[in-house]
C-alpha cells in the first residue's frame, strides 16, 4: 500500500490510488471496493478520511453505494471515440487513422459561455482559448469538435491560438508544454437540433438531429485541463459499451 505523501490531501491520495486501479482494469465494473474501515487501517487515516475518498470516486462517477451492501464499481460508460483518439496519439504520435483529415476552422480568445466557464471553473477571467475544428473523410463531416482552454494554458501552449493542426494531437501538445497530465475524463451526452452553425459545418439539412457530447479532462490534481463539445451527424456516430451479464 503506497504511503501517505504531505503534499496533497489524504483522502485525494486514496482516491487517486482506487481511480488509478479501476482505468487500469485492475478493478472491473461490479467489483467492490475496500470500505472505509479497511480503507482507514489501509492507509492509517481516520474513517471520515476514508469516507471522503469513496465519496471523491462517486461525484467522478467510477463507483456507487449500494445501501447495506458496500461499494462497488460502476459500469463505465466511455465516449470510445475519444479514449480511441488520445491512446492512438499517445502510441503513434498521430491522433487521426489513414483517410480521415480535420480542418482548424477558427482559434483565438473567445468569451467562454456560462457552461465553458463552469466546467473549467474560470471566475473572474472569462476569456478562454476556443480552437474548432471539422474532422472528415471520403465520405464527408465525421464530427464538429469545439475545444476550451483556461488563459493560463493558452499562455503556456500559444500554438493553440494559431489554426493549424497540432501533430501530436491538442491534448498532448498540452501536457508537453504545461507539465499537466491528463487522468481521467467526464462525458455527458444528449441529441438535440443542429444549429445553423453546426448544420452547415457537418452539411446537414437544418433541424437534422444531432449527438453531443461534452469531454471534460482532468490532471493528476483533479483541475479541468481542457473541455471539449464534440457534435456528431446521426449517421457518423454510434454509441457503443460493453459490460458484464453477471
Amino acid at each position: 500500500m503506497p504511503q501517505i505523501e504531505e503534499t496533497q490531501p489524504k483522502y485525494l491520495q486514496i482516491a487517486h490510488f482506487i481511480r488509478d486501479q479501476i482505468l487500469r482494469g485492475d478493478l472491473r465494473p461490479g467489483d467492490e471496493v475496500p470500505s472505509e474501515r479497511q480503507l482507514a487501517s489501509d492507509w492509517r487515516v481516520s474513517r471520515p478520511t476514508a469516507a471522503r475518498s469513496l465519496e471523491a470516486l462517486s461525484h467522478q462517477g467510477l463507483v456507487e453505494k449500494r445501501q447495506g451492501s458496500g461499494t462497488y464499481v460502476r459500469n463505465l460508460e466511455v465516449n470510445r471515440r475519444a479514449r480511441e483518439l488520445y491512446g492512438r496519439a499517445r502510441q503513434t504520435g498521430k491522433i487521426y487513422t489513414s483517410g480521415e483529415y480535420a480542418v482548424i476552422t477558427s482559434a483565438g480568445w473567445w468569451d467562454a459561455p456560462d457552461h465553458v466557464a463552469e466546467a473549467l471553473g474560470l471566475v473572474k477571467d472569462r476569456r478562454a482559448v476556443r480552437r474548432r475544428r471539422v474532422t472528415s473523410d471520403q465520405d464527408g463531416p465525421i464530427t464538429l469538435s469545439t475545444s476550451w482552454f483556461a488563459p493560463e494554458t493558452g499562455r503556456s501552449a500559444p500554438k493553440l491560438l494559431e489554426p493549424e493542426r497540432i501533430q501530436e494531437g491538442t491534448l498532448l501538445y498540452v501536457e508537453n508544454m504545461t507539465g499537466r497530465q491528463g487522468s481521467y475524463a467526464e462525458d455527458r451526452m444528449c441529441a438535440r437540433q443542429a444549429t445553423e452553425e453546426e448544420a452547415a459545418d457537418l452539411q446537414l439539412d437544418a433541424g437534422s438531429a444531432v449527438l453531443v457530447v461534452h469531454h471534460i479532462v482532468f490532471d493528476l490534481q483533479d483541475r479541468p485541463l481542457e473541455f471539449a463539445e464534440a457534435t456528431y451527424p446521426p449517421h457518423r456516430w454510434a454509441f457503443e459499451q460493453g459490460y458484464p451479464l453477471t
